[in-house]
Order: C-alpha cells, then structure tokens, then sequence
C-alpha cells in the first residue's frame, strides 16, 4: 500500500475507495498546537512561585500552622536559654572570682544540654503540631469539599439538586446556602425555558396541522388551476418545513433535560438501522456510501442515540454534491465507543465549523439541500452528546466536506481499547 500524504493542518487524508475502516484523525500541528523551539525558561521566582500557586488550600494551611508554631517555638527556646543563663549567674554572683571561674565551664555545659534539649523537643514537637494542623485544616474544610464535590456534578439538567450544608451558622454555611439560593434561581430559570420551548412548539403543532389538512384537500379538487396548484405546493413544503422546525425545537427541548432512560444501546446496530430508513434517500441522490460498522456499546437513551446518527447521517446527505460519497464508520475510537460520520461536500473554512453547532445556523447558502434543514440538526446532536456526557468533534475534510466524531463515555465496568 502506497504511504499516504501528510494532510494539511486541520484536515484528514481524502477518502480512498475500501478505505473505510480507518479513522479520520485531526492532523496535528497547525497554528494552536506550534511550540516555538529555544523557549525562555523558567526563572527559580517564577518556579517557587508556580509551586506555592499549585499548592492545595490544606496544604497551605498546615505550612502556615507549621511556620508559625516553629517560629513561636524558635522564640521560646530563645527566651528559656536567655532566662536559665541569668538564674544561673544570678546564683553564682556572690560567689567569688575564682569560684566563678571554676564554676564558668559548669555553666557552659548546662546552657549547651538546655538548648540541646530544646531544639529537639521544639523538632519533635513541631513535626506533630503539622500532623495535626494538617488534620485540623482538613476538618475545617471538609465542608468546602462538600460544596466543590456536589457543584463539580452540577449541571443545567442536574440543577434540582442541593447543598444543603448542616453545621453551625459561619461563613461556610452562609456560601453553602448562598449558592443553595443560586442554584434554585438557575433551576427555574431553566425549567421554564424548557417549559417555554415544549408548550410553544406543541401549541404550534396544531395550527400547522390544520393548514395541511386544508391545503391538502383544496389541491384534491378535480377544479383546481393550475396557477392555485403551484401555490398550494409551495405553502404545503413551507408548512412541512414549520413542522419540521417544531419536532427539532421539541427534540432539542428533550434532549437538554437529564436523561430519564438509561440502556445499553450498540452505536454499530444503531448507525445500519438509520442507513436502512436513509438507504433510499441515499439512491436517489446518487451517493456512494461507504460503512465500516463495528461494535460499539454505550448507555444511554435509545431513542435519543437514534436521532443523534441520524441527524449526521441526514447532515451529510443534505450538504453533499452530485456523486458525492458518505462513510459512516462505528468502533472504538482513542478508547471509547464512537460513530464517525464524513461527507464530500463545499470546501468548508474552519472557522465555520464551531457555528454549525449553534441552533438555525448552516453553511454556506448555495450547499446543495440547505433549503430543506431546519438548521437544528448539528445542534440536536451537540445537545444529546452532553446528555450522555460524551464529546463531539468536527473538521473539514480534505478537498471539501466534513467529518464528524462523536466519542461516548464507556458503559460502566467496561474496559476500551485503544
């Protein structure tokens, strides 16, 4: 097989035919991840002071509590040296020259044992005094590791849950029922969003529902014209594309909320039943499919997984051009299960790709489908990976197009290969 070319930063090798099962990787290199050879380093300032700012907040405690006591300690053996020399001479003062001389060498020797004796009690005893500073620092901020463990697995779909600190009435239980407070304020903030969203679209439903039933039956009359024909066809495709926003809007709703069904799901059986439902969809547009489906389990909801390749599937169809191709790829990809989705297509910039994400945004407006999206697919898909806690990636594909990765959490107890 003929090496392949270096791509160029940002992009992946072009597609060759039977080359499915290789994974579409992010090149490296490119202007963000540069490093500048001959660096300046580090000065030893700027060292101890990355140190002291990587430096826990107990940790900092326990040296402040050890500073202090060895300081105080230092002082106090400072102060008893200072007092057993005076007893001493004080005791010694009456007698005479000679006997102040004999006695000089005695004295010597008890300040030497006393501070001796000193030092090493002020070690030992100051080694347990961190021990114990360390203990006590750990105490007094267990509550803030409560605060920081229960916001770390907050989230908008988790916001219902809360602090709740028990204690006395001081400072840390005043931040505790302050972002107690917060999170409430954020929890019905949310809530009513999504309350919004779900009623709006429903309401919706209804009116859109009727006029196609109309519309349907004015163009079934056997006296229609042919001009009120054209425009009866052209209302009927705008009211499809409404009730196609809605069910996004809806879906999108849905999937921004916690998830409530937790399955084990196969992303390889789900990407062939999406290409089976899209398979004549594919035909007719006259694109090349390629598929390398693996086994790829995951948790999670099914139906939310479904519409998630789906949405890649129906993205890729929809912005693709005459005799394009499709590759749908599903495995273990970096040591999690994923699904793969790349498309030919319009050279897309890449600093584009970030805003495919966002609700009612798509490409370039001359991309071939655009004027069928409801521009929720992507965004659909960004919002049911964080409900599974996953992460997806896109870049342009090499001489135009797409590729997109979806990389999911695995199930638990399961171990990934690489």
């Amino acid at each position: 097989m003929r090496p392949a070319e270096h791509p160029e930063p940002g992009q992946v090798e072009p597609t060759r035919p039977g080359d499915t099962g290789t994974w579409r990787h992010l090149a490296p290199g490119g202007p963000t991840e540069s490093r500048r050879e001959g660096g300046e380093r580090a000065t030893a300032s700027e060292r101890v002071h990355r140190f002291t700012d990587n430096l826990s907040l107990r940790a900092r405690l326990t040296l402040i509590y050890g500073m202090l006591f060895f300081a105080a300690g230092s002082l106090l053996v400072l102060v008893n040296y200072l007092v057993v020399a005076l007893l001493l001479n004080a005791m010694l003062s009456e007698d005479s020259a000679a006997d102040l001389l004999a006695h000089r060498y005695l004295i010597e020797e008890v300040l030497t044992h006393v501070t001796r004796f000193s030092l090493l009690a002020l070690f030992t005893v100051g080694l347990l005094a961190v021990a114990l500073g360390y203990a006590v620092a750990g105490r007094a901020l267990s509550p803030l590791q409560k605060i920081t463990r229960i916001t770390r697995h907050l989230s908008e779909r988790s916001l219902h849950e809360r602090i709740a600190l028990s204690g006395p009435d001081d400072e840390i239980r005043e931040l505790a029922d302050t972002f107690d407070g917060m999170l409430e304020r954020l929890d019905r903030a949310f809530d009513g969003q999504r309350r919004f969203v779900a009623n709006a679209s429903h309401e919706l439903r209804t009116p859109l529902a009727i006029n196609r039933t109309l519309l349907e039956v004015a163009l079934s009359a056997p006296d229609v014209s042919p001009d009120l024909k054209t425009v009866g066809q052209t209302l009927l495709e705008t009211n499809a594309r409404h009730e196609r926003l809605i069910d996004g809007l809806l879906l999108l709703a849905r999937s921004d909320r916690e998830l409530e069904v937790r399955n084990r799901v196969d992303l390889g059986e789900v990407a062939e039943s999406v290409l089976s439902q899209l398979s004549g969809d594919i035909a007719d547009a006259g694109l090349h499919l390629r598929r390398d489906l693996r086994p790829a389990l995951v948790t999670g909801d099914p139906v939310l997984l479904e519409r998630l390749v789906g949405n890649l599937v129906e993205n890729a169809l929809k912005y693709n051009v005459e005799d394009g191709e499709i590759t749908v790829r599903s495995g273990m990809y970096e040591g999690r299960p994923a699904v793969q989705v790349e498309n030919s297509g319009k050279v897309i910039p890449a600093y584009e790709i970030e805003g495919l994400f966002e609700p009612f945004r798509r490409g370039s407006a001359d991309r071939v489908g655009s004027g069928r999206s409801a521009g929720l697919g992507l965004s659909i898909v960004r919002s049911v990976v964080r409900a599974h806690e996953g992460v997806v990636s896109a870049w342009p594909r090499a001489g135009g197009g797409l590729v997109v990765t979806v990389c999911l959490p695995l199930p638990p107890g399961e171990v990934g290969a690489r």
